[in-house]
């Protein structure tokens, strides 16, 4: 189970074991020919740390403060879409484990259980991430959701106007809603253990896993649908939707996918409280720069005057500790946290935050550093990309 696992490493094989091949390379694998992905994990690991020695680092501490909510560590987790498929109502498991570790979640519009019931179910600070389409009355609509079931903020993802080109999907048969072929029902059978613990256990309590989170309005009708819901006209998003949706949201709103200086100054004129540094961990265009090369240049254009998150890429508390030095008010991570939930449900998570939380705080002891406000370049030795 989770506990024997001494990594992140460990959890993602484990992870692969239990998986069909369906779930575990939409979980797993990142657009095209994958090279943003590998160039995220290259681009940490050019980055080398300075440590400083004879420092106490007896009262060391990883408590952080963001958007005046105390946290009790500087990371969280990312939204991750089809959470369902890794283990039976993977967002509540997910949200439940972030609560207990004192932790944001980031619940994804492409969720398999309705945000109400996760907000109801699993206490925490929850915000919620929106995959936004130009129907304003539809995106009004989950917004308004969104804020009457307590969520603190408003993440808008805006780095898929199209969907990406990710072949395995087409290979394996990936649709949601899931829809059964041969190839499918002949690995499910290979993996008992997910076919009867998370697909069969939600196809008998809720139905065909699909996203709960999307709706759209047809002939006066809400009905739930499928990736086509809230890809619709998502190509002609612009500033001035965010402006717009400004107007209808009060609490914080944060612009993810942001990997140019120019944009993080758009999202601070148009009346974002923060931006998210993320290349979708590579799941989106490839060959753009890894989130971590562009994360100081958007740390400088934005200058103080809100918070830059980051994500993509995170497998280690050493990663964490890297993105927080160059300047990133909070790091958030996705795929690790799935491993976990594939392995161990709830309790893998939270192995997960686990692994991720001590691995910060041997980080910071070994550098001489005692907390994460102090935490900045000079701890770091960084390639002439940087």
């Amino acid at each position: 189970m989770s506990a024997d696992a001494y990594n992140i490493e460990d959890l993602r094989q484990a992870a692969q074991r239990r998986l069909p091949r369906v779930a575990w390379d939409y979980l797993e694998r990142g657009a095209e020919d994958e090279v943003t992905m590998a160039a995220n994990r290259a681009a940490f690991e050019r980055i080398h740390f300075e440590p400083r020695t004879l420092v106490d680092v007896s009262a060391r501490t990883l408590r952080h403060t963001l958007f005046a909510q105390a946290y009790k560590a500087p990371f969280g987790i990312a939204p991750t879409g089809a959470a369902g498929l890794y283990c039976f109502d993977a967002d509540v498991a997910l949200a439940r484990a972030a609560a207990t570790a004192g932790v944001p979640f980031v619940l994804s519009t492409a969720s398999f259980v309705a945000m109400e019931r996760v907000a109801k179910e699993a206490g925490g600070n929850k915000w919620f991430q929106l995959y936004m389409s130009k129907d304003r009355e539809a995106a009004e609509r989950l917004v308004r959701r969104a804020f009457d079931a307590g969520y603190e903020a408003l993440v808008v993802t805006t780095d898929v106007p199209v969907g990406a080109n990710r072949e395995y999907n087409l290979r394996n048969g990936f649709a949601i809603p899931f829809r059964i072929n041969a190839r499918n029902m002949v690995d499910g059978l290979l993996h008992p253990r997910w076919l009867t613990q998370v697909f069969l256990r939600t196809l008998l309590t809720s139905g065909v896993p699909r996203f709960q989170n999307v709706d759209s309005n047809v002939g006066g009708r809400i009905i739930a649908k499928d990736l086509s819901a809230f890809r619709a006209r998502r190509d002609a998003l612009d500033w001035s939707d965010i402006a717009w949706l400004r107007t209808i949201w009060p609490r914080k709103l944060l612009i993810k996918g942001v990997m140019a200086a120019a944009d993080a100054q758009l999202a601070l004129q148009h009346g974002a409280d923060g931006v998210v540094v993320s290349n979708h961990g590579g799941r989106q265009l490839d060959g753009a720069r890894a989130a971590v090369d562009v994360l100081p240049a958007i740390v400088a254009a934005v200058g103080g005057r809100m918070p830059v998150l980051f994500d993509s890429g995170v497998r280690r508390g050493a990663d964490i500790v890297k993105a927080l030095a160059l300047g990133a008010d909070f790091v958030f991570c996705g795929r690790a946290t799935l491993y976990g939930a594939s392995v161990d449900g709830e309790a893998g998570v939270a192995r997960a935050l686990e692994l991720l939380r001590s691995e910060t705080e041997r980080v910071m002891a070994l550098i001489g550093c005692s907390s994460v406000a102090e935490l900045d370049r000079r701890y770091l030795h960084l390639p002439d990309s940087v």
